[in-house]
């Protein structure tokens, strides 16, 4: 019998722990889309390689306009708006199966506002927090144990108007965050050019949203949107959808004090604005805004972690036309924008050192995509 070689197992040995921790984690993508064009059937899930930036089909699930998704924080449901802008809309509770991507719906529930256009979970899975952008409203339900929705807890109506009457007739509720300690909710009103600050108690079950408002102003004019907390959570950044521009907030216990206010454009555009989406980098040091209108990019800036202020850096293409949402994997190695009227999802590179962009050539046809959320497997 030939001898062990006691050396080359003693490196096998040695080399094993080093294979294993080079590995990357396998991650889900999971798509919200308009289906009211025809080209697409709901909500679709995908298996994403970080190794080599591809997408692979996984699943769908049938379902009446899901444009925007919320994993639950123990990431075993998932909801979704139903985007309805006439009969009322709707949000749908759904179990989410990650392994092979299926999703079973639980139930749906109205939302007593038309055009559901955004949701939130809690960070102790307690609530679901809907903004209804035709409704001008807010609406809060709690959640079963089995993950269903109830029946709405708390429905919350803005009033008032902005300076352009076309878009600011009333309020529109674009969106909602809670704040890192989850004790604020931070609501994004493009009818009125607020964001309205609510006090949060997730522990109260009946009302957890108290009417005891503040309000931070942004330009006159701008449309707010959507918000993103920096890593430190002492600053808060929002994308303006009517001016194309992010303004930079302090933030302290529920209290925002306005300290920059940014172009997402190039400096020779010249062409209609439509401002969507805003994220920062795992690691806090660059933030990301999506242009719609005819700029069809990704505004890049460095942001100063000192003062929170921020440096513009670029503009990306985003290859197509109307990039309403993109997502930074969970590594910071990938942006993935949901181009809408390309029908497409298209998969970047990102430089973590210089925050820039650059394709891959990687990409998938999905009818009208709105949504784009990364789960790591």
């Amino acid at each position: 019998m030939k001898p062990v070689n006691r050396c080359c197992l003693l490196g096998c040995m040695i080399l094993l722990p080093v294979v294993l921790k080079a590995q990357t984690k396998t991650m889900n993508v999971l798509i919200g889309t308009y289906t009211n064009t025809g080209k697409s059937k709901g909500i679709y899930v995908y298996s994403f390689d970080p190794a080599s930036g591809k997408l692979s089909y996984k699943n769908e699930v049938a379902a009446s306009d899901p444009s925007f998704l919320a994993l639950s924080t123990d990431r075993k449901r998932l909801y979704a708006v139903n985007e309805l802008s006439t009969g009322g809309g709707a949000v749908s509770a759904y179990n989410y199966h990650p392994d092979d991507g299926r999703l079973v719906l639980l139930n749906t529930k109205p939302t007593y506002g038309d055009s559901p256009c955004h949701v939130i979970v809690d960070q102790k899975d307690q609530h679901v927090v809907v903004s209804n952008y035709s409704g001008g409203s807010l609406t809060i339900f709690g959640i079963q144990p089995d993950g269903s929705l109830t029946e709405k807890v708390q429905l919350i109506k803005h009033e008032g108007s902005g300076p352009d009457k076309s878009r600011q007739e009333k309020p529109h509720v674009h969106s909602a965050c809670l704040s890192p300690d989850g004790k604020f909710l931070l609501v994004q009103d493009l009818g009125t050019d607020l964001i309205n600050v609510y006090p949060y108690e997730a522990s109260n079950r009946d009302t957890p949203l108290s009417t005891e408002v503040n309000t931070a102003k942004a330009s006159p004019g701008s449309g707010p949107r959507h918000i993103a907390f920096s890593k430190n959570g002492k600053y808060v950044y929002l994308v303006q959808e009517m001016k194309g521009a992010v303004t930079v907030y302090a933030y302290n216990n529920g209290q925002l004090m306005s300290l920059q206010e940014i172009s997402m454009l190039t400096p020779s555009f010249k062409g209609d604005v439509g401002a969507a989406d805003i994220h920062l980098s795992p690691d806090g040091k660059y933030l990301y805004a999506s242009n719609r209108g005819e700029a069809n990019d990704i505004a890049m800036y460095a942001v100063n972690e000192q003062n929170g202020k921020l440096t513009h850096i670029g503009n990306q293409s985003v290859e197509g036309k109307g990039p309403r949402n993109f997502a930074i994997s969970p590594d910071g190695k990938y942006l993935l924008v949901a181009n809408q009227y390309t029908d497409e999802v298209i998969v970047f590179a990102r430089d973590e050192k210089t925050g820039q962009l650059k394709g891959t050539g990687n990409r998938i046809e999905v009818g009208a995509p709105v949504c784009v959320l990364f789960d790591e497997l």
